[in-house]
Parts: structure tokens; C-alpha cells; sequence
């Protein structure tokens, strides 16, 4: 308890450049929500670090009186692993630099800064690195995890953009990660997530790309079958400056439809030519594709996905789009308990696929698209019924998928579903650099004493 170690506590502060946070400080409440809403955690104390010095404090003084870990960095994991009842949270969220060496073509960037805070910051220079989807989602969970994206046909996961990587073990030593340092590690942490230590610092490999073609195409949910098999047929036929998503959602003046969400990152004019067979399909009840900055088509989806709201996930990654699949998402999709929830359907090809599985903890690269089931609703009263249709869609579709999940929307599944051939490598490197299991508060990979 706290109380038992108050003066242990004193001599923390004292050292820490950040701030620390108890419970009955002001701001406790505020700084340990997290984006999902139904996550209620209440950790003992809150490290806002502002440096690798804090880090590394936070770290010590966790191993010294026996707290267990939790790692806050954007604070989107729907499962809420930043946040930890009764131990030690060390938030990052105040980590923020970005510094874009343009000449290289390179970014090191902080593990609190935010996707649509990164993308700013390099688009000044008319450089890019793969993101996710969500301007909200933070740079340090989503490259950790993997990293699909708008730009991942191009240039690869978000993972495949990490040059090297700052890192601080569970012993409190401070490590750099990258093909040539500690290249074990390095590969552990493209994909690993967050088992291996905190990271403090990212470098990333940025891209030439100062516009896209993309936005929505919006048709009525009666035509979603037809649709999505439009989809299927896309996809598979993509070029790699061409990366498609689907959705099936609930419009704001509540009406049911179903979405496809392109964009091509090449030259405009071959991206209008391209598009325009898809375009014309249907016709859609709403065209808006245009040509926009990156920044801009990294936000398209942002005011579906709100912060504060009850959320329960699933993900099923998948070796085909299979019509069985497609009747079994729109089936459920049509009796939706929640206006909010959406069924997203992404895609994984070109330079994402052309990495081999064993060359980065992620795994999964035989997977050409994965449906990730979002549900979220407001009133936690709901919380039976919406769980209950998620469980029921993955259920749906699981004799249809591989078994595989994608480590960033786990939510309950077993570690070795998210990490797939290459867990048992994983378990060799944790072993190595965490052999307690110092940092478990994640989708865990356990070392050989506990995995045994």
C-alpha cells in the first residue's frame, strides 16, 4: 500500500523531473481514462514522465516494491492495457517531441505523441511514415502492434517503417533496438507489442507523398452484399498505391450502409483514372473522394471513433474474404444493437505482404484482410447485449478465418492467436530481457519459467 511506503514514495518524487500522481491528488481521475470507456482501473500511483529519466526511475522504483506495471502511451488500446488497478501506471502521454531530419528522410518521434500530431509534423516537409487509420491513436501502441494503414500496400506496416527504437528493460537499463544494436529485441518489438520494455524514443523511416486521392463511397446497406463481393474483386486486383477499407456503419441521420474507403497514394492523375471504375459501381448514394493531404484522410473515421465511449472488440483475421463470410457480416450488421458499433473490413498487400513472417515478430502476413468488429455504445446498462453480438459475429466467422487475431484489437483472445508461428521465438527474447515478467500488463508473452 502507499500509505506503508509514503516516505519511499517522497524520495521518488523528489528525483522525478515529471510529475507524480496519487489518488487524492487533483487530475487523478483525469489522467488515468483511457480511451475506452468502460475501462475503470485505479492505479496506486501515475508517473508522467517527461523524459527516459523518469522512465527509467518509474521502472526502478516499480521493481523495488514489487507493483505490477502498466504502460500508458496514447492511452487507445481498447483493453485498456495502459491503464493498471493497484499498481504503477507510467504515462507517457507528456513524451511528445517530433524531430523530421529531412534530408534522410527520417523522424524520431516521442511514445506520447498521437498519430494526427506526427503526421503534421512531417507533412511539413512533405514526408509521411504509414499510420493507422484514427488521428487519435498513439504512434507507440499502433507501431508496436503492427500498424495497418492507408499508405501499408506503399510502404509497409507501420512496424516495417521502425529504424531503431530507444528502449528501457525491466532491469532499468537503457538500450537502443535496430538491425545492427541488439538486433534480437529489434525484432521482438516490430510486432511484440508491448513485452519487452518501454519505449522512449521511435525512429521512423518517412516517405515522399504531399497528396492522396481517397475519401468515401457510401452505398445503401440493402446493396451491402453486392457490395462488399465489389470489394473483394478491388482489393485483389489493388495496385500498392492503392489501399481499400470497408465498413458497415450507421450513418448520423441513422441510416444503416455500407462504405468503401480508398486511397491512392501515386500521382492524382493515374489515381482518377484508377478510381474511376470504382466510383461508378453502384452508383454510390455519396462520392467523396477528392484529392486531399494525408493528415486529412487520417481523420476521415475519427468522429466514429470517439474517446469515453463503452467499447468491446473483436478481430478475426482472414486468409480470403470468402462469401461466407461477407453473408455472415452483413446478417449480423443488419441487427446492430448499437447505432455506434461499425464492422471494418481492411486490407493487407503489396509491400506489407512482401515481408517474410519470420522477419519481424509480426507474423501475420498471409492474411489479405482482417474484420475488426467495433462495437461501442453509451450506456454501460447496454453492455450485455452489445458484448453478446460481438461474440456472436466473431463466432460467425471464425470457422471461416485462420485463428489469428491482430494484436492491437485482441480483446480477451490467447496470446499465441495474435502472435502466431512466431510466439515461441518471442518467448526466447522475453526470456532474455524480461525473465520475470516484469512488464505483463499487456497481451502477454510469457518467459519459459512462467510459460511452463
Amino acid at each position: 500500500m502507499i500509505t506503508e511506503k509514503g516516505s519511499s514514495v517522497q524520495e521518488f518524487v523528489k528525483g522525478f523531473h515529471g510529475k507524480v500522481i496519487l489518488p487524492t491528488n487533483d487530475g487523478y481521475d483525469e489522467v488515468r481514462r483511457v480511451f475506452n470507456g468502460m475501462i475503470d482501473r485505479r492505479p496506486a500511483l501515475i508517473a508522467r514522465c517527461v523524459n527516459t529519466h523518469d522512465v527509467v526511475r518509474s521502472v526502478r522504483f516499480a521493481r523495488d516494491h514489487d507493483m505490477l506495471v502498466s504502460v500508458r502511451g496514447g492511452g487507445h488500446s481498447v483493453a485498456g492495457h495502459g491503464v493498471c488497478d493497484g499498481g504503477l501506471m507510467i504515462d507517457l502521454s507528456l513524451m511528445k517531441g517530433v524531430e523530421v531530419d529531412a534530408k534522410n528522410r527520417v523522424a524520431k518521434a516521442g511514445p506520447g505523441v498521437r498519430l494526427g500530431e506526427f503526421i503534421v509534423e512531417a507533412e511539413k516537409y512533405g514526408l509521411v511514415s504509414p499510420t493507422g487509420t484514427v488521428s487519435d491513436t498513439g504512434l507507440a501502441g499502433l507501431t508496436l502492434g503492427g500498424g495497418y494503414g492507408y499508405l501499408s500496400g506503399k510502404y509497409g506496416l507501420a512496424l516495417d517503417n521502425l529504424l531503431s527504437a530507444e528502449v528501457v528493460t525491466a532491469d532499468g537499463r537503457v538500450l537502443i533496438a535496430s538491425a545492427d544494436e541488439h538486433p534480437d529485441l529489434y525484432w521482438a518489438l516490430r510486432g511484440g507489442s508491448g513485452n519487452f520494455g518501454v519505449v522512449t524514443s521511435f525512429e521512423l523511416k518517412l516517405h515522399p507523398v504531399t497528396q492522396v486521392l481517397g475519401g468515401m463511397l457510401i452505398h445503401p446497406f440493402e446493396r451491402a452484399g453486392e457490395v462488399l463481393r465489389f470489394y473483394r474483386e478491388v482489393a485483389a486486383s489493388a495496385p500498392d498505391e492503392l489501399t481499400t477499407y470497408a465498413a458497415l456503419a450507421t450513418t448520423p441521420d441513422g441510416h444503416q450502409a455500407v462504405a468503401i474507403m480508398p486511397c491512392y497514394c501515386g500521382p492524382i492523375e493515374e489515381g482518377e483514372r484508377m478510381l474511376a471504375p470504382i466510383r461508378v459501381f453502384g452508383p454510390p448514394i455519396a462520392d467523396l473522394i477528392r484529392p486531399m493531404r494525408y493528415s486529412e484522410m487520417n481523420t476521415l473515421v475519427d468522429a466514429a471513433n470517439p474517446p469515453g465511449m463503452q467499447n468491446y472488440w473483436k478481430g478475426n483475421l482472414l486468409r480470403e474474404l470468402s462469401d461466407g463470410i461477407i453473408d455472415a457480416l452483413v446478417e449480423h450488421a443488419a441487427r446492430v444493437p448499437s447505432p455506434r458499433s461499425v464492422i471494418l473490413i481492411d486490407q493487407l498487400h503489396g509491400a506489407a505482404r512482401r515481408v517474410a513472417p519470420s522477419e519481424a515478430a509480426f507474423a501475420h502476413r498471409n492474411t489479405p484482410h482482417g474484420v475488426m468488429t467495433m462495437s461501442m455504445w453509451e450506456d454501460p446498462a447496454d453492455a450485455e447485449a452489445n458484448i453478446a453480438w460481438t461474440r456472436g459475429l466473431s463466432a460467425a466467422i471464425e470457422p471461416f478465418a485462420g485463428g489469428t487475431v491482430y494484436v492491437n484489437g485482441a480483446y480477451e483472445q490467447q496470446p499465441f492467436a495474435a502472435y502466431g508461428a512466431n510466439y515461441d521465438r518471442l518467448v526466447e527474447i522475453k526470456t532474455a530481457y524480461d525473465p520475470t515478467n516484469f512488464f505483463r500488463h499487456n497481451q502477454n508473452i510469457r518467459p519459459k519459467a512462467q510459460a511452463a
